[in-house]
C-alpha cells in the first residue's frame, strides 16, 4: 500500500510544507517525512489527523491505486464494429464489472436477426433518433431523451427504426468481468 506517496502527493498540490503539516496535525515532520516515503505504518488516529488537516477523506488514502478514479480520453478510446449493418460501439470506461459504451446503429441497423441474451442488467438513453425494444413481450419505440433498462439475461432485440443514425448511451453491469451488449 502507498499511502505515503498519496499523501505526499496531495500536500504538494496544496502547496503545504511538512512544517505546516506537522504544526496542524500535531506529527513531528520525521515522522511525516517517514510516512511520506513509506518508512513506517502510520495509525488510524495519524491518517486521521493528516486526511483531516489536507481536508480530503480518510478512506481516499486507502484506496490502491486500480480503487482510484480511472480515466479514458476521447482518443484513447476502444471501438468495436459489429455485424454487417456497421454497429459502431465506442468503450467508454469500465469498473470492476461496470460497462459504459456508446452505441451508434446506422439506419434500419439491428443487433441480429434474433433476439439474444447474456449476463448482466443494461441502462439505455437513447441520445440520438428512434429505436424498437423488444423483451419478451414487451415492444417499445424509443426516442431521444427516453431510458430503459431490462435484465440482459432475459432475450432482447434493439433496431433503429428512424431514417437516421440513432446512438443510444448503454451502462452493462455484469457483477465481474465486462460484457459487450451485442
Amino acid at each position: 500500500m502507498d499511502i505515503g506517496s498519496t499523501i505526499r502527493a496531495i500536500r504538494n498540490r496544496k502547496n503545504i510544507t511538512i512544517a505546516q503539516m506537522s504544526e496542524g496535525t500535531g506529527l513531528s515532520k520525521g515522522f511525516i517525512s517517514n510516512m511520506e516515503n513509506n518508512n513506517t505504518s502510520p495509525s488510524i488516529q495519524s491518517l486521521q489527523a493528516v486526511a483531516q488537516f489536507l481536508d480530503i477523506p480518510l478512506p481516499y488514502l486507502l484506496l490502491e491505486k486500480e480503487q482510484k478514479m480511472r480515466v479514458v480520453r476521447k482518443e484513447e478510446r476502444q471501438y468495436t464494429t459489429y455485424s454487417k449493418e456497421k454497429i459502431k460501439v465506442e468503450h467508454l470506461t469500465s469498473k470492476g464489472g461496470l460497462t459504459m459504451q456508446r452505441v451508434e446503429f446506422p439506419p434500419g441497423a439491428s443487433t441480429g436477426d434474433a433476439s439474444h441474451a447474456h449476463e448482466g442488467e443494461e441502462c439505455h438513453l437513447v441520445l440520438q433518433g428512434t429505436i424498437l425494444a423488444e423483451q419478451g413481450e414487451d415492444s417499445v419505440v424509443l426516442e431521444e431523451g427516453d431510458a430503459f433498462s431490462w435484465n440482459a439475461c432475459v432475450p432482447h432485440f434493439v433496431q433503429n427504426t428512424g431514417e437516421g443514425t440513432a446512438i443510444v448511451l448503454i451502462a452493462v453491469y455484469t457483477g465481474g468481468e465486462s460484457a459487450d451488449v451485442l
